[in-house]
């Protein structure tokens, strides 16, 4: 079989989730009340159970007893003008009890306006108590209520585990192939769940859809797309199976501009070209988003003032382009480029060679290693290079440890204190203030379960079959301490991709790419006028982002980069078209 998930299968997985999620609703005014039930009642009575509270003492035996009959609570919306200890005693009690539910605070109209009310929502978001702010519903039918409670409902269905998903994949616990298929789905931004081999809800999917247990192998399912059933995929054939393009069709081969990566720089690039007119061609060898696909949440990102995870911000971007007209090509590198009678001739790994007027590189970094032979062998069975996402529902209750003092590591960090009894923060300085966000600083601080251990490194580490501990050295002393962890994740800088390009293109000391002025200063810059600002020593060819020496290691700015280079571009076009 393989259809549609619904059905017997349908009451089948109601019967392991049993009640509806719930939607809770605390206000001390029973008039206010009733008018917030009333809106969620009509918005989304039919899916989920609406209940509202008039004192703080109900509203905590509420969650209690929806945590200990395993209820699922979505979203969480607690009056501002409650006292503010009683109002942090709530939502402190839904982040222990229901870690992936929303938080919000109900406030009315105007009141953001009121300095204390400003000032209430500002702290509550900088530690994480809540994630944003609604104002009550003042007439009935409110949709702005409604849109607002929607989104906090979509944002926690993904990340609710026992949510049936577009992709639902079977593996054994501890299987890598299983981790890294779920890594490649989040980092895509693909839906997904994940059922343990011989559980209970595995056991029902594959009746469903008939097939047997898949032992130490990986089953994907796609009830989205057809019901489709892969054994063992590869990358490619899970990208293709889900409709994205991992290949070109026959006569494809032809462009004007060449982007290579899909990072922010890249798809920002890609939009603006594809949009102004450029025949544009997006190749990448992993994950739409780059290193910020693997960000749970990026809260400083202008636009977004509830934050947005890195993937989706990716996918948007994707989408953006690909509806502009821009081809992309996913799964695969970039093996070699050169100039040939005035084009760029690009060999694409399994595809083949495509021709371009002007390229871009926005191939970003990757993390650096930590070089511990013994953690190398872990990786994937609780050591992880970036921060997984995905992996943290299975570090519930158990502890972890975070190697890393930028931003990548604190939302990781952050992330994972929600579900881990404790998150250890490893950095080899004396403090986060020169690397990392103030925001995110602040959370931290703020997190009761998280430990900062400065003038530190990992240096060992092992297990019987996955991570059971590291070894953590102190830099000022030299002792060393075992430290008891279920899950290593390490960002501890980047190094650029740049083996491959070839020399015309100058690097840096440490492999980034020379543009601009920098380009001009090296002998490789044989042009009688001065490179654009972001090109580099190669004509024609320009570098953004995190790839290029000199750059703001920022999102936003590799979004603007990649904005603006395009502008070059159709000068760089210009220049050639008059030759």
């Amino acid at each position: 079989m393989g259809g549609e998930p619904g059905g017997h299968f349908g009451r089948r997985e109601a019967k392991l989730r049993e009640a509806r999620p719930l939607l809770l609703v605390v206000d001390a005014d029973p008039e206010r009340l009733e008018r917030c039930e009333t809106e969620l009642e009509r918005g989304f009575g039919v899916d989920y159970r609406v209940r509202g509270e008039l004192t703080t003492t109900a509203a905590l035996t509420c969650l209690q007893l929806a945590h200990d009959l395993q209820h699922r609570v979505a979203v969480v919306m607690v009056d501002n003008a409650l006292p503010d200890n009683e109002r942090a005693e709530i939502l402190a009690a839904s982040r222990t009890l229901h870690p992936d539910a929303r938080r919000a605070l109900l406030i009315e109209w105007g009141a953001w306006a009121t300095r204390s009310t400003a000032s209430a929502i500002l702290s509550a978001m900088s530690v994480g108590d809540i994630n944003y702010y609604v104002l009550k519903p003042w007439i009935a039918q409110d949709e702005l209520f409604h849109r607002t409670v929607a989104e906090f409902v979509q944002e926690w269905s993904r990340y609710e585990v026992a949510n049936l998903r577009e992709v639902v994949v079977i593996a054994s616990d501890h299987s890598v192939r299983g981790q890294a298929v779920r890594s490649l789905l989040a980092r895509n931004g693909i839906p997904s769940a994940f059922r343990v081999s011989g559980s209970v809800p595995a056991n029902a999917v594959l009746e469903w859809i008939g097939e047997p247990d898949p032992g130490d192998s990986v089953l994907v399912w796609m009830p989205a797309v057809g019901g489709m059933v892969l054994r063992d995929p590869t990358d490619v054939e899970i990208a293709e199976a889900w409709g994205v393009s991992t290949t070109l069709a026959a006569g494809e081969d032809s462009f004007d501009l060449l982007v290579i990566g899909a990072g922010p720089g890249g798809l920002a690039a890609a939009v603006y070209a594809s949009s102004e007119g450029l025949r544009t061609l997006v190749v990448e060898r992993e994950a739409i988003g780059g290193q910020a696909g693997t960000s749970s949440l990026i809260r400083n990102y202008l636009g977004f003032s509830r934050g947005i995870r890195g993937s989706e911000l990716a996918q948007r971007g994707y989408q953006q382009a690909w509806v502009f007209g821009a081809h992309f090509v996913l799964m695969r590198s970039i093996e070699r480029l050169e100039q040939r009678d005035g084009h760029f001739v690009a060999e694409i790994g399994d595809v083949g060679q495509v021709t371009a007027r002007a390229v871009i590189l926005a191939t970003g970094v990757a993390y650096r290693r930590l070089d511990v032979p013994a953690l190398e062998q872990l990786m994937g069975t609780g050591v992880y290079y970036g921060a997984s996402v995905s992996e943290a529902h299975g570090l519930k209750d158990r502890d972890a440890c975070v190697v890393g003092g930028g931003n990548s590591a604190g939302q990781a960090v952050l992330h994972l204190a929600r579900y881990c009894k404790l998150v250890t923060l490893v950095i080899r300085g004396k403090d986060l203030v020169a690397s990392m966000s103030k925001y995110l600083i602040d959370a931290i601080d703020a997190a009761p379960n998280v430990v900062v251990r400065s003038w530190s490194e990992v240096v060992g580490g092992g297990g019987d079959g996955r991570l059971q501990w590291v070894t953590l050295r102190d830099r000022t002393s030299g002792g060393e301490e075992r430290l008891d962890v279920d899950g290593l994740f390490v960002m501890i800088g980047a190094v650029p991709g740049t083996q491959w390009l070839p020399d015309e293109v100058r690097r840096d000391e440490r492999g980034f790419v020379l543009t601009g002025s920098d380009a001009a200063a090296d002998p490789g810059w044989a042009e009688d006028r001065p490179p654009q600002p972001y090109e580099t020593t190669m004509p024609g060819v320009f570098a953004i982002g995190d790839v290029r020496s000199g750059s703001v290691k920022r999102v936003a700015s590799a979004v603007g980069e990649g904005s603006v280079v395009v502008s070059q571009v159709h000068t760089h076009l210009k220049v050639s078209e008059d030759a």
